[in-house]
């Protein structure tokens, strides 16, 4: 019974997890679906440490494991500097205002277009705390599946 209560806790984080997620990328002052794209390290941070299981037999430390983590690691860094430097990086939109017309050339009439320069970032900083907050939660969701169904007589360790 402790597997079914520890399985329906991970479910309910990690759906916190993703509602955290989603409104990062959905509510109307943010309106951007870049940050989305941290999903790609959630499905992507527990395949070396799968892989490294499958792999050796005993549970002690070997380099198999050992350069498991490290990518594991690697994998959960890149999650979390993702959206830092997406809320860091400049984006410079440039936005022509229409002007008077030149009367100057007698051809054709070419229309003088002032330009305005606004610059702001990939994402809000608001998106960004949320999706830094969403990769916390999903993360520790994953060590909690981990540490959970680590050992052999738990029915879910099986696959």
């Amino acid at each position: 019974m402790a597997g079914v209560k520890s399985l329906v806790a991970l479910a309910f984080s990690g759906s916190i997890g993703l509602l955290f997620l989603f409104l990062a990328c959905a509510l109307p002052q943010f309106n951007n679906w870049y940050p989305f794209t941290v999903v790609i390290f959630y499905l992507l941070s527990p395949i070396p440490t799968l892989i490294a299981k499958r792999h050796s037999d005993d549970s002690s430390s070997n380099p198999c494991r050992e350069l498991a983590w490290f990518l594991t690691t690697g994998i959960v860094v890149s999650a979390f500097a993702l959206p830092i430097v997406l809320a860091r990086a400049p984006v410079s939109e440039v936005i022509p205002t229409p002007g008077p017309i030149d009367l100057s050339t007698t051809t054709t009439l070419a229309p003088v277009t002032n330009t305005t320069t606004n610059t702001t970032t990939v994402i809000d900083g608001g998106a960004c705390g949320l999706v830094l907050t969403a990769n916390a939660v999903m993360f520790l969701t994953i060590l909690g599946f981990f540490i959970a169904f680590d050992s052999d007589d738990v029915e879910y360790a099986v696959w």
